[in-house]
């Protein structure tokens, strides 16, 4: 079965079975493939051009089975918007109908009455309309299983414009006593504020009236649809290279500092000895040196985050006795891991190369923060772009590292 085979299928069980069963056998012959290249190296200090060719076509057919398969897994997983078996309430019926005749004929009355009556901040219609609750949901979820950072960060939602968060840089003093010891009065801690503003995402999908007619249609899964991957993909770059200034701060975006020098406010670092490439003898102790400059109590839920490139040089990286750091997921729509650690794959990370930071590692679910503002708004156009009718989409997010010791960076210098 080739992966275009696949990508035609529905995402069922068997499905996702047969495309999981096809990339193991790739990775088999990726690892026989590399175990001969590596005993060309060490017999003439360089590779055959056909093994070395061989290996990255194999490596790069790894990357599209894994994306397939996932894809499939996430089909087969995929939630409707019902509400689960649950007893919908009357006022979630009745926003969820007055949300269809906007959508559909640009009707407001009964949308703008009810938002009204719930007192939202969202019913201008300036600023559109909220979206029905589980509209909001399926987004959400669906923009988790596309987004790596959003997969592994933690996560607040909000009903303000900006999240701030105390901590703590001195904590109060402590210490231990008897029984009948006089309690001697403790210091007071120093604290501190992290302020994490939401910035405005927007997608713009476009319907034909023949749609918008077509009663058959669902609108409220159509706009999730259409816009969850948008959303997805910008947020996700944001994540992780984002600069602050109208949208969320990326971790990579704050100051590094080698790790022996860390210090509150900057992310450490691990450098490989090498610029722009692991150690030809022992390319594997810097990700064991990564590792272990985290603390234990982040290690347990931590994440690797690289890019596709990346994560291809990994692959070929074995231990002293012969065995391959990377592994494959054990099921599929899985994580493959390095080290026992899963692998987020964020396309947005650097490439390898002199002094960059290509690789992150650590408990992002403590270290990064991402802030979601309750409520999707959608505003219809019908007059920008005739004869199509345009849905502007709005919600706000924001990000940034709220605790600057949970993730290092590896970075190719020497």
């Amino acid at each position: 079965m080739d992966t275009q085979t696949l990508e035609t299928k529905a995402g069922s069980a068997m499905d996702v079975a047969e495309g999981f069963d096809e990339f193991m056998r790739a990775f088999e012959a990726f690892k026989e493939t590399n175990d001969e290249r590596l005993a060309q190296v060490e017999k003439s200090l360089g590779g055959d051009v056909v093994t070395v060719e061989k290996l990255d076509r194999i490596n790069a057919a790894l990357d599209k089975h894994k994306r397939v398969v996932d894809e499939l897994a996430l089909k087969a997983t995929r939630p409707g918007l019902s509400t689960g078996g649950r007893v919908s309430t009357t006022a979630t019926l009745q926003h969820k109908s007055a949300f269809d005749t906007y959508v559909r004929r640009g009707e407001t009355a009964s949308l703008r009455s009810l938002e009204e009556k719930a007192l939202s901040a969202s019913s201008d219609p300036d600023g559109g309309y909220l979206v029905p609750d589980e509209t909001e949901t399926m987004i959400n979820r669906s923009m988790k299983d596309i987004s790596p950072i959003r997969a592994i960060a933690g996560n607040r939602q909000v009903s303000s414009s900006v999240y701030k968060k105390p901590f703590s840089l001195s904590g109060p003093g402590t210490g231990w006593v008897g029984d009948t010891d006089a309690r001697p009065e403790t210091s007071s801690p120093t604290l501190a504020e992290l302020t994490f503003p939401t910035m405005e995402l927007y997608a713009m999908p476009a319907a034909t009236s023949t749609l918008l007619d077509d009663s058959a249609v669902d609108v409220d899964a159509w706009i999730a649809d259409e816009v969850r991957v948008a959303f997805a993909e910008q947020e996700g770059a944001a994540f992780v290279v984002g600069d602050g200034v109208n949208k969320p701060r990326g971790f990579m975006d704050y100051p590094t500092v080698a790790n022996d020098s860390w210090t509150w406010g900057n992310l450490g670092t691990i450098s490989t000895g090498t610029a722009g490439a692991f150690d030809s003898t022992a390319p594997g102790d810097a990700l064991v040196d990564l590792v272990y400059s985290v603390r234990a109590g982040y290690r347990a839920n931590a994440h690797w985050v690289m890019n596709r490139s990346t994560q291809a040089e990994i692959r070929k990286i074995k231990d002293g006795d012969g065995n391959y750091l990377w592994q494959p997921a054990t099921e599929a729509g899985g994580a493959p891991t390095l080290m026992n650690a899963p692998i987020a794959e964020a396309e947005d990370m650097p490439d390898i190369a002199a002094d960059a930071n290509a690789i992150a590692f650590g408990d992002f679910g403590r270290g990064y923060l991402i802030v979601d503002r309750v409520g999707i708004r959608v505003l219809r156009d019908p007059y920008s772009s005739k004869p199509y009718v345009l849905f502007y989409t709005t919600k706000r997010v924001g990000g940034g590292v709220q605790d600057f010791d949970a993730i290092k960076l590896l970075s190719f210098s020497a």
